[in-house]
C-alpha cells in the first residue's frame, strides 16, 4: 500500500504540477481575450439574467436556470473556501490571494464557455434527463472519432465523484461534528446517510430545489459573520490589502509561525486552491447548468459565470480576509483549524462553532452536487438505468468516509480531479471557433447583452 501511495502521489504532483496550473490559466486568458472580455462586459447582465432565472424559461431542462447556478454552487463552495483559503496562505503567504483572484477572474471566461457549450450540444434521455458536459460536448461536438476522449471524462468523472464528492465530504463533517462539537462519528454517518437519501433519491429536480435553498442561505451567513471579524479589525484592512498586492510580487518573509514563502509558491498555492475551489475547467459545474430551462445557452452561460465569482471573489476572500486582519496566518495553525482560530478570537464561545457550522452545511451541500456530476457519467456509459443503482452507491459512500481514513481515497480523488480537466480543456480549445461564433450570433439577438 506505502508503495501505490507514493505512486499515486507522484502522479498527482505532475498532474497538479506547474503545467496544468499553465494550461489551467492559459485556457481562461485566451477564453478571454476571444470572447473580447464579454465576462467582464456583461457581468451585470448575468446579474439581470440570475434574477430572471428563478423561473422557468423554457419547456427545455428540468431546473430553473437559477437552481441550476445554486447546484453547481454546492459543489463548489465547500471545504475549499476555508480549509483551501488557509492552506494556500499557511504555505504561500497573503500574495496567494491575489494569485487566487486572478485565477477566478480569467476562469470566469472558462466556466461561461464550457457551460455555453454543455447546454448547446445537450441531449435528452428517454426517461426525460436533460443530460450534458464535457463527454456531450465532446460526441456532438468534435464527432464520434473524439468520443475515447469524453468516455476518459466520464470515468474520472465517476471515481472523483464518489471519493470527493460523497467519501472527503462525509470525512470532513465526521471531523469537524467530533472535533469541535464531541458528537460521535457513527452518529454523524447515520444522521447524514439519512439526509442525504433524502434528498439525492429525488434526483437532480430535489437536489436543485434544496440547494436553491440552503446554498444562498449558508453563504450569506458565511459572508456576514466574516465581515463583523473584519470590521472588528478593520484597522488592519488597508494594511491586509497592501500586502496582498506587494507579497504577490515578492518573498514573503518569515514571522511568527510563518516559515516564509516564494514568489513562485504564492502563485502555485493561489492558483491551485483557487481552481480546486471554484473548478473552473473542471467540466463539474456545466453538467448541472445543462439541466436548466434557460431561454438560451448564452443566457445560462451568463448565469455560469457568476458561479467563479461568489465562490472565490467573495466566499474565499471572506475567509482569507479574516484570517489576514485577525494575524492568525503567522500562528502555526494550518487547514480549518487557521480559519477557526480566526473567527474564535474576534467572537469568543461563537465564532468556533459558526465556522464548524459553516464547514458542516457547505460539505453536506458539496456532496450533493457532486452526485448529480457523477450520475450524468454514470448515465453517458449506461442509459437511464444507472440512475438509480448509483445513487445508491453513492448515498452508502457518504457514511463510509465519515467512519474511515481516507489517505488514498483522497489523493485518489484529487488526481482524477486533474485527469477530467484535461480532455475537457482540449474540448474547449479544439471547439473554441464554434464557441466564439456561437456568443457572436445569440449576442447579436439579445439586447440584455452589451456588444
Amino acid at each position: 500500500m506505502e508503495a501505490f501511495m507514493a505512486w499515486l502521489k507522484s502522479v498527482n504532483d505532475v498532474v497538479w504540477g506547474p503545467g496544468m496550473l499553465v494550461l489551467l490559466v492559459g485556457t481562461g486568458l485566451y477564453l478571454t481575450v476571444g470572447l473580447k472580455f464579454f465576462t467582464f462586459r456583461n457581468f451585470f447582465s448575468g446579474l439581470k439574467n440570475l434574477w430572471a432565472g428563478r423561473s422557468n424559461q423554457s419547456e427545455q431542462g428540468e431546473i430553473s436556470p437559477f437552481n441550476a447556478l445554486m447546484t453547481a454552487l454546492a459543489a463548489d463552495i465547500g471545504t475549499g473556501n476555508i480549509v483551501g483559503v488557509s492552506t494556500a496562505i499557511y504555505i504561500g503567504g497573503p500574495g496567494a490571494l491575489f494569485w487566487m483572484w486572478v485565477t477566478a477572474l480569467v476562469g470566469m471566461a472558462t466556466k461561461f464557455s464550457e457551460v455555453l457549450l454543455s447546454v448547446h450540444f445537450r441531449e435528452k434521455t428517454p426517461a426525460g434527463n436533460w443530460v450534458g458536459g464535457a463527454m456531450y460536448f465532446i460526441k456532438n461536438g468534435l464527432g464520434p472519432k473524439w468520443m475515447w476522449l469524453g468516455s476518459c471524462f466520464a470515468l474520472f468523472g465517476i471515481v472523483a465523484c464518489i471519493g470527493t464528492g460523497a467519501m472527503v465530504q462525509g470525512n470532513s463533517i465526521g471531523e469537524a461534528m467530533q472535533a469541535n462539537l464531541s458528537i460521535p462519528t457513527w452518529f454523524t454517518a447515520v444522521a447524514v446517510f439519512l439526509l442525504a437519501g433524502a434528498v439525492l433519491i429525488g434526483g437532480v429536480k430535489r437536489i436543485g430545489a434544496v440547494a436553491g435553498k440552503v446554498v444562498p442561505a449558508m453563504a450569506v451567513i458565511y459572508v456576514i459573520i466574516s465581515l463583523i471579524v473584519i470590521i472588528l479589525h478593520i484597522d488592519q484592512l488597508p494594511r491586509v490589502l497592501a500586502w496582498v498586492v506587494a507579497e504577490a510580487f515578492t518573498p514573503t518573509a518569515a514571522e511568527g509561525g510563518f516559515a516564509g514563502a516564494t514568489v513562485m509558491m504564492a502563485i502555485r498555492m493561489g492558483m491551485a486552491r483557487g481552481v480546486f475551489s471554484n473548478e473552473a475547467g473542471l467540466g463539474t459545474a456545466p453538467m448541472a447548468h445543462a439541466a436548466a430551462t434557460s431561454a438560451s445557452p448564452l443566457v445560462q452561460a451568463s448565469i455560469g459565470m457568476l458561479d467563479t465569482f461568489i465562490d472565490t471573489i467573495i466566499v474565499c476572500t471572506m475567509t482569507g480576509f479574516a484570517i489576514l486582519v485577525t494575524g492568525q496566518w503567522t500562528s502555526g495553525l494550518t487547514g480549518a483549524a487557521m480559519t477557526s482560530a480566526a473567527f474564535e478570537t474576534s467572537l469568543p464561545g461563537i465564532g468556533g462553532i459558526a465556522v464548524t457550522i459553516c464547514l458542516t452545511f457547505f460539505a453536506f451541500t458539496t456532496a450533493l452536487g457532486w452526485c448529480v456530476y457523477g450520475e450524468r457519467c454514470a448515465i453517458y456509459f449506461f442509459g437511464d438505468k444507472a440512475q438509480i443503482p448509483f445513487r445508491i452507491v453513492y448515498c452508502i459512500a457518504i457514511p463510509v468516509g465519515v467512519l474511515t481514513q481516507l489517505d488514498v481515497v483522497w489523493l485518489l480523488a484529487d488526481t482524477c480531479n486533474a485527469l477530467m480537466a484535461i480532455p475537457n480543456l482540449i474540448a474547449i480549445l479544439l471547439l473554441s471557433p464554434v464557441l466564439f461564433k456561437l456568443v457572436k450570433e445569440d449576442e447579436s439577438k439579445d439586447s440584455i447583452f452589451k456588444h
